[in-house]
């Protein structure tokens, strides 16, 4: 089955233009719906449960009634509409909760996201020919590890030539072993050449070691061109998270790189569409993917503005049905960014803690009233 709306939904040359791709994005959803409906015997049981047509897709107000897929089913189902031969890529998720999801990409996806990725890393200056040294905050890659965030990390390391990649969690005969002292010294170390920087990782483990940098008097003044990129959010740390500004005085007071080059990455295995800040460090939505806020108690759609359940969208993939993901994660759409961009941004206020879906909304609104 061609996807004629898909192809050009991803081809679209400016990656935040969301009001002129609106009814291109309705029609690549519709066709990429259809298709997972007659591949996937059971996300077709879904949609049939819920007395849903793909093919009745015409509009917003219809992707707001698609069905979403909750991440925790996914973490307890695998939903596939190819075999597994045909995915070159195969990732789970992090597991905080202690159970994973596991997706697949085939090639056509695969495409999709690079194409997507030029863009966006273009948009945002992010490429380069000049060799950097990668600092990775994450795992070092090793067969037995298929986690995407992983394999994202090891990703972002061809954005720039690496001359070195340096990881905090190295593999070793005994399992991984966190070496934060490493980094350290590799920080310390990359300030006395002129080769930059580029970091990547979870924003928890960059902050906790700038933060014993700083108790120890370190202050160091990285090469131009090093940038301080974070992603994945702060996990089971959630507790002890910072504000950016806090956390990107730090970065400053630490290693000298300012705030206009630290870049954050926001995205998931259940929807691999990737969301870069913008100059104001806010996440635009991109022409890829449409956010929906629900409320927490009757899921229905919310003003802009509004705290709620983060669902996302994306017609990307054909591996899995992964076209409406429900996470666990409350955000807020915010229309107005002084940056210019006129795409709507996502503030992620944090992620409900749950165990089951059952709990949702009520650890949500939990949350709300606190």
């Amino acid at each position: 089955m061609k996807k004629k709306y898909v192809r050009k939904l991803f081809n679209t040359k400016h990656p935040y233009d969301t009001i002129n791709t609106t009814e291109l994005f309705v029609n690549a959803m519709r066709e990429n719906a259809i298709f997972h409906y007659n591949h996937s015997k059971e996300y077709k049981q879904i949609l049939d449960s819920a007395s849903f047509d793909p093919s009745s897709i015409t509009s917003m107000s219809d992707l707001e009634r698609l069905p979403f897929i909750p991440t925790l089913y996914l973490k307890n189902h695998q939903l596939f509409s190819k075999p597994l031969w045909k995915m070159p890529i195969k990732a789970t998720s992090s597991g905080t909760s202690g159970k994973k999801s596991k997706i697949g990409l085939d090639v056509p996806s695969l495409w999709r996201g690079f194409k997507m990725i030029k863009r966006l890393f273009s948009y945002h200056k992010l490429w380069s020919i000049r060799p950097v040294t990668y600092i990775i905050f994450g795992y070092e890659p090793n067969r037995k590890n298929q986690a995407g965030i992983t394999k994202t990390a090891k990703g972002f390391t061809y954005i720039a030539p690496a001359k070195k990649r340096i990881y905090a969690i190295r593999y070793t005969k005994d399992g991984y072993v966190v070496d934060l002292d490493r980094i350290k010294q590799a920080f310390i170390d990359a300030s006395k050449k002129r080769t930059p920087v580029r970091t990547i990782g979870f924003p928890a483990y960059t902050y906790f070691l700038l933060k014993e940098m700083k108790a120890e008097g370190i202050k160091l003044k990285l090469p131009k061109g090093s940038k301080i990129t974070v992603g994945g959010g702060w996990k089971q740390f959630y507790a002890e998270k910072v504000d950016k500004q806090e956390f990107y005085s730090l970065v400053k007071e630490v290693l000298g790189v300012e705030d206009y080059d630290c870049v954050e990455f926001f995205g998931a295995v259940e929807h691999p569409v990737l969301y870069t800040d913008c100059r104001h460090h806010h996440f635009h939505i991109p022409a890829y993917a449409r956010v929906i806020i629900r409320d927490v108690d009757t899921f229905h759609s919310l003003p802009n503005g509004q705290m709620g359940l983060v669902n996302l969208l994306t017609p990307m993939v054909d591996a899995s049905p992964l076209l409406s993901v429900m996470t666990d994660d409350l955000g807020i759409l915010h229309d107005h960014c002084e940056c210019g961009l006129e795409s709507p941004w996502l503030e992620i206020i944090g992620r409900v803690g749950i165990k089951d879906i059952t709990t949702c909304a009520a650890g949500a609104e939990e949350m709300l009233n606190k």
